[in-house]
């Protein structure tokens, strides 16, 4: 079962493995907590996935 996005195409964005963990986690729980998808019709069903969905589409990203 491959996952989409790749991890490979989510560290093009977010450089830092724990920093992705870290937003996609955080991101998921707002999901989780009835917040609006900022993609239009997710692949994932699951919280965690339409976050790391986000990041990939780069409506969700690290304020630097």
């Amino acid at each position: 079962m491959m996952l989409e996005p790749s991890i490979d195409q989510l560290q093009e964005k977010i450089n830092s493995k724990y920093v992705l963990v870290t937003l996609s986690s955080r991101r998921a729980r707002q999901l989780a907590d009835d917040a609006d998808a900022l993609v239009e019709k997710p692949k994932s069903y699951k919280p965690v996935g339409v976050a790391l969905e986000e990041i990939a589409a780069e409506k969700l990203y690290v304020a630097k």
